[in-house]
């Protein structure tokens, strides 16, 4: 099922990226696939024991060393841009561990939000938006009990709107992909209204 789900999320990038060139004809993609990278983890020997260290004024050790220089340059990247496009399979109605990974090495206090007296502020207001290219074994969209269930949907959401204030969250969906008898033009078809609906608009200063 993953697979099946990674082959339609493959098919999604390709066709955003064929229409960001014939959009933008001189600009290129800055392409990240987590997958060929080490992220680093929110664990007691990872990102969270380094940051207890910083906290604390201890000396980092060599790997220590390593990690926060890498998860400095996943955050440097990030900001650099102003478009976000996420790609991603659905997995067990929500993100995969590797975005989730990603997404702790970015949601930094004092860098893409804060916290206030009346709560936490994003600081990611110049004209940033997100969007969010998913595929998905079932369907989400018909305000059935698996609408709530979307959970990769409402988080991300939250995290660029909510906490670091994106301008905008867009969300296109390759789904039903499991469902029988899977009609893989359609679904890529919807693919494509649905990218050319928000297109213009994403790229909109």
């Amino acid at each position: 099922m993953q697979q099946n789900q990674a082959s339609y999320a493959n098919q999604m990038q390709t066709l955003f990226e064929a229409k960001f060139k014939t959009r933008f004809p001189n600009e290129s993609v800055d392409v990240l696939n987590l997958c060929d990278h080490n992220i680093p983890r929110l664990e007691a020997d990872g990102l969270l024991g380094i940051w207890h260290k910083q906290e604390t004024n201890v000396p980092l050790n060599d790997e220590e060393m390593t990690i926060i220089k890498q998860s400095d340059a996943l955050l440097t990247q990030f900001m650099s841009h102003h478009r976000i496009v996420i790609v991603s399979p659905l997995h067990n109605f929500n993100i995969t561990s590797h975005l989730k990974d990603y997404i702790d090495n970015i949601l930094i206090a004092n860098k893409t939000f804060r916290y206030t007296e009346t709560g936490s502020e994003g600081l990611m207001t110049d004209n940033y938006k997100v969007l969010y290219l998913q595929s998905s074994g079932g369907i989400y969209t018909e305000n059935d009990r698996y609408t709530p269930l979307e959970f990769s949907h409402y988080f991300l959401k939250e995290m660029f709107v909510n906490i670091m204030s994106f301008d905008n969250y867009y969300i296109v969906r390759a789904q039903g992909t499991n469902i029988s008898p899977v009609d893989s033009q359609n679904i890529m078809n919807q693919v494509e209204n649905d990218l050319s609906t928000i297109f213009e608009d994403f790229y909109t200063n």
